[in-house]
Formats: C-alpha cells, structure tokens, sequence
C-alpha cells in the first residue's frame, strides 16, 4: 500500500537521510497528505528544526523539502561533552506535484511539522465530441 501511495504522490527518500539519522532514517519527515476541494495540503513532520535549517525548493513539477542539522560541540574547561547522540547532517525528501505556478505554493512551520498547500493541477478539458475529417 504505501509503495502505491509512494508512487502515486511521487514520493522520494533520498540517501542523505540514511547518513543522518541511520537506520531510524525511515521514521523520519513523515508527510500525511490530505486533498481538499481546489487544494493538496501536505504535513511533514521536522521535528527540532528551526525554520532557517528548512529549504522548500520548486523545480520541473517537483516540490523538494530540505532540512539540515548543524550542533555546537564546542568543549570547554566548565562543558565537556560525555556522550553525544545527535547527529549533524541534511535529508530531504521530494514530492511530483505537477506543473503548478510556484506562487501559488503555501508554506507554514510551527510546532515542528511543516504544512504546505498547492492547488490541484488544472487539468485540460478536452471537448465532448470532435469530428476528423477523411482525407
């Protein structure tokens, strides 16, 4: 099921978050999707992000979320580092979403998860009926 999902949304891990997080890389930037009437609306979880550390990128119909982690580990005399399990790095994820104007995407971060709103894809109406002419 999520293998169709995947496919039909144009979802894409890409390795960068295997280096990131190891094998807990699959439990992160969960997205949910939801369609509404004229729109999608796509949640990614991102989690201890700051919004600067995010880059949302627009590019030939795919719609790609970047996030990267940068820590001070800086030792001091007073702050000497024991034991460390977070990690410095970048993962990204991308999404087909079609041929839509890049303005007319919406993007919002609070309280960790990213929320973004782009119009379903207009769809050109073909006419009911058209005759061919015989040559």
């Amino acid at each position: 099921m999520d293998d169709l999902f995947d496919r039909t949304f144009g979802m894409t891990t890409w390795p960068e978050e295997r280096e990131l997080y190891g094998k807990h890389a699959r439990n992160m930037m969960k997205t949910d999707v939801h369609e509404l009437k004229d729109s999608y609306e796509m949640s990614v979880d991102l989690p201890g992000f700051k919004k600067e550390d995010i880059h949302v990128d627009f590019k030939e119909g795919y719609l790609t979320v970047r996030a990267e982690k940068n820590l001070d580990r800086e030792e001091t005399k007073e702050r000497k580092v024991i034991r460390s399990e977070r990690y410095v790095g970048s993962m990204s994820r991308s999404f087909y979403v079609g041929e839509i104007e890049p303005e007319s995407i919406r993007c919002k971060y609070e309280d960790g998860v990213l929320t973004l709103t782009f119009p379903k894809e207009d769809q050109p109406k073909l006419p009911e009926t058209h005759s061919i002419t015989i040559d």
